[in-house]
């Protein structure tokens, strides 16, 4: 039994760390431009099948950084083409494009590399347990959760001491200041919707390394990546990186002991927080870090 609870643990902290990346930067460009966006779970994907394309000639390493990227540099451009075209409209405007890129992007993956999953080979140097009894422990597994303790570390020592995260920072309190003090906020958005992308592209690579590709494999991570939101508290990047941890690990133990609650618990816990602390764990208007 343990065994069992450790493995389930270890297993909610993995995907708890999907949602993390996920959530983050959902919360990144919720806070700075007021858009939900719903193809987030997509650019995932497209992270990951950009990996599954640059393995070959370039190996898995540098696939690691340069696909993130690649899935950055189209997010960047789809913001400046037709994301901000929506800001400062009626909400159901952004809900409605972001929607239909959702289905844009996926049918795209569709086409390019077909209906049927694939994989995506990681070194087998770190594809093997580390011991016979933790057999789930294996090194690719502990390095992902490396990565996105690097990941979350460096974004808020980002937003903290880097010019343009300051920027962020303020953009998010009041916009409309930032404007008039010569910042150019149109390209602030920009930038601050690629990292969100950024984000989710290398969940999309550490994700593929794990589970595989298939078109749709990042919509399972985007409705708990909303509520990890909402529980954390809106406006709070540390109370969506507990919310993240916390839905991950709270759904793997529920399944130990009652698998068929392992999605409704996700649900129960949201309505919890919220009865508790409607602004959610961490939740403060305005907050960033």
């Amino acid at each position: 039994m343990l065994q069992l609870i450790l493995f389930n643990v270890f297993n909610g902290l993995i995907i708890g760390a999907f949602y993390v990346l996920l959530a983050l930067g959902l919360s990144m460009i919720l806070n700075l431009s007021n858009v939900i966006n719903f193809a987030h779970g997509n650019f995932l994907a497209l992270g990951g099948y950009l990996a599954y394309v640059l393995i070959p000639y370039v190996g898995f390493w540098p696939s690691l950084l340069i696909a993130p990227l690649l899935t950055a540099a189209i997010g960047f451009i789809i913001e400046r083409t037709m994301v901000r075209r929506v800001y400062g409209r009626d909400p159901v405007y952004s809900l409605l494009l972001t929607f239909g890129l959702a289905f844009m992007i996926e049918d795209a993956c569709r086409y390019i590399w077909g209906v049927n999953g694939l994989p995506l080979t990681t070194p087998s140097s770190i594809s093997q347990p580390l011991s016979s009894t933790f057999f789930f422990i294996t090194a690719y597994r502990l390095f992902m959760v490396a990565i996105v303790i690097v990941v979350v570390a460096g974004l808020f020592a980002f937003l903290r001491y880097s010019r343009m995260g300051m920027r962020i920072r303020a953009g998010v309190l009041d916009l409309d200041t930032v404007s008039a003090l010569g910042v150019n906020v149109k390209l602030l958005r920009s930038l601050n919707f690629a990292v969100g992308i950024f984000l989710a592209g290398l969940a999309g690579v550490l994700a593929g390394g794990q589970i595989g590709l298939n078109p749709n494999m990042g919509d399972s991570l985007l409705l708990p990546s909303f509520i990890a939101i909402i529980v954390g508290g809106f406006g709070s990047l540390t109370g969506t990186l507990a919310g993240g941890l916390l839905i991950g690990v709270t759904s793997a133990i529920t399944a130990v002991f009652y698998p068929s609650a392992q999605q409704a618990v996700v649900y129960a816990l949201m309505i919890l927080v919220l009865l508790v602390r409607p602004q959610g764990l961490l939740g403060e208007e305005g907050l960033v870090i």
